[in-house]
């Protein structure tokens, strides 16, 4: 049977395109917030939803983070980095024109920040105006012909939706990767396209630190530490229950082994400290050429 996969839509998000990479023979069903893809997940509606986690510019994506931690807990299955080429784009008739007449400028607030230097200097005097993804600001684009506005968005979003690129590439950064993950009520599985490269395993925690204990996350670093288990990110978010009341989401690059990561699991929670495992899932990157 086909699997059903959702990401935050409409067609030609980046989203998307993390979509078609990593499940390629499956259905692709857009939603319109990254919430409405990770709900329809949980309620079995779809199979798999793919969703952006990180930018390696703009940091971590908290409105993913945040749901699937406080609301819809689901497994991580899959992590796929995404090199992030950013396009200015407009409707032809202002392709010759945009410089002077474009007065408003739509993306995805990550989108938008990643390419703040170039709408500075070549669109000081246009609005910027967040939306719901890049592909959702391509769209408005061509429904709206007769309004002089431009929007980011990738080169795939320009073909679907008729647009003409005026700016390439305009992200201030070259080295721009958004990470995705893949969430499933599903375990997880190792298939693999053509057009990605396999670059580990990860297992990702999350930890609750016992209340007024010095030196707490000092010592759940050192369960890690002397069994040479590399880290490769470690960060605090909010409990919500008050200020100054965290948790850590710890990404191990070690699959969970029937030793190590347990091992250094059940020596944090002798610390007094609540672990949840988040995922243990195979690594890609999408092969650019």
């Amino acid at each position: 049977m086909t699997r059903k996969l959702g990401y935050l839509g409409p067609e030609g998000s980046f989203s998307h395109v993390a979509c078609e990479t990593l499940y390629p023979g499956a259905v692709h069903i857009p939603f319109p917030t990254i919430p409405d893809t990770i709900d329809a997940a949980k309620e079995n509606h779809i199979d798999i939803a793919v969703v952006p986690l990180e930018n390696t510019i703009e940091g971590s994506v908290n409105i993913t983070l945040d749901y699937i931690l406080h609301y819809q807990r689901l497994d991580m299955i899959k992590e796929l980095t995404l090199p992030i080429d950013q396009h200015l784009m407009v409707h032809k008739k202002y392709k010759e024109s945009w410089k002077d007449e474009i007065t408003n400028v739509f993306s995805h607030p990550h989108a938008v920040a990643q390419c703040h230097l170039f709408v500075r200097n070549h669109l000081p005097t246009a609005k910027v105006e967040h939306i719901s993804s890049t592909a959702a600001a391509a769209k408005l684009v061509r429904d709206h012909p007769d309004e002089p506005m431009a929007a980011i968005a990738n080169e795939g979003a320009a073909s679907i939706y008729g647009l003409e690129i005026v700016g390439r590439k305009i992200n201030d950064y070259q080295n721009n990767h958004t990470r995705f993950v893949a969430l499933s009520n599903e375990k997880a599985t190792k298939e693999v396209t053509s057009s990605c490269h396999e670059t580990g395993v990860k297992t990702t925690l999350m930890v609750t630190l016992p209340e007024d204990h010095s030196g707490a996350l000092h010592q759940v670093l050192s369960a890690f530490s002397w069994r040479k288990l590399n880290l490769t990110k470690i960060e605090s978010r909010p409990m919500k229950t008050g200020i100054g009341n965290y948790f850590f989401i710890i990404d191990v690059e070690n699959e969970l082994d029937d030793v190590l990561v347990p091992g250094a699991i059940k020596e944090i929670e002798a610390l007094g400290c609540k672990v949840s495992v988040l995922g243990s899932y195979t690594c890609y990157l999408k092969i650019t050429k």
